[in-house]
């Protein structure tokens, strides 16, 4: 089993798929810079908050399990990630996680790409589109952010994984879409995303009543104080 969805399975994949990767991740290195998300970075505890999160994150993908190459089953993280940093810094956050796993030997620089963009890129669009939703159309109420961004969010980035993971493996023939709906997918997109929910909308309910200050996407004078 690799390390990560793609990860040391590089060889699995059409070169093509990666090259795709590649310009993925390069696109939205060029976006990041041009967001200027970047700056918040330069305060001290924004900084040490951000630095400190992609560590825990780095350490959750460590535990993992999985049968086959390229079928992993283990927590993100990039939900609670999202929700605490935004879209941007989020997806940043992710590729330094697999930049680490890379340089550790436990993921594959050439994967490195389609990685980004299928575990760090997806699962923050995801949570962010669903926070953007939460926050227009339903009413300001603390447990509706909390259920709606970090359980049914988390649960939704992490099975969108699955159901992308599927898809790939299928359509670059390596293995038979019968055995991936069998043996992986229903892990991947149910069992895998109730335990993500579950620990994010955990860790974000304790980050909201205790540090709000964390979560940028949450302000404690809308959800709480005027209730």
């Amino acid at each position: 089993m690799n390390f990560n969805a793609l990860g040391q399975s590089a060889s699995l994949l059409p070169e093509s798929f990666y090259l795709i990767g590649w310009l993925g991740l390069a696109f939205l290195a060029w976006r990041w810079l041009m967001s200027g998300d970047w700056r918040k970075l330069a305060e001290p505890s924004r900084l040490n908050l951000f630095l400190g999160a992609t560590v825990a994150v780095l350490a959750l993908w460590q535990i993992r399990t999985g049968v086959k190459p390229g079928l992993a089953f283990h927590l993100y993280g990039l939900a609670a990630l999202t929700l605490m940093f935004g879209f941007w810094r989020a997806t940043f956050s992710g590729v330094l996680v697999l930049l680490a796993n890379a340089a550790f030997g436990h993921g594959s620089w050439e994967a490195l790409g389609a990685d980004a963009l299928l575990m760090a890129a997806l699962p923050a669009a995801v949570t962010w589109n669903v926070y953007r939703f939460v926050e227009r159309r339903l009413p300001n109420h603390f447990f509706i952010y909390v259920l709606g961004n970090g359980f049914f969010g988390a649960a939704l980035s992490v099975a969108m994984i699955g159901v992308t993971t599927t898809a790939l493996m299928a359509l670059a023939g390596v293995y038979p879409l019968d055995y991936l709906l069998a043996q992986y997918t229903p892990y991947a997109t149910v069992l895998i995303s109730w335990a993500e929910a579950f620990s994010t909308g955990m860790a974000v309910t304790m980050m909201a009543v205790y540090r709000p200050a964390w979560l940028e996407t949450f302000d404690d004078a809308k959800y709480i104080q005027n209730k």
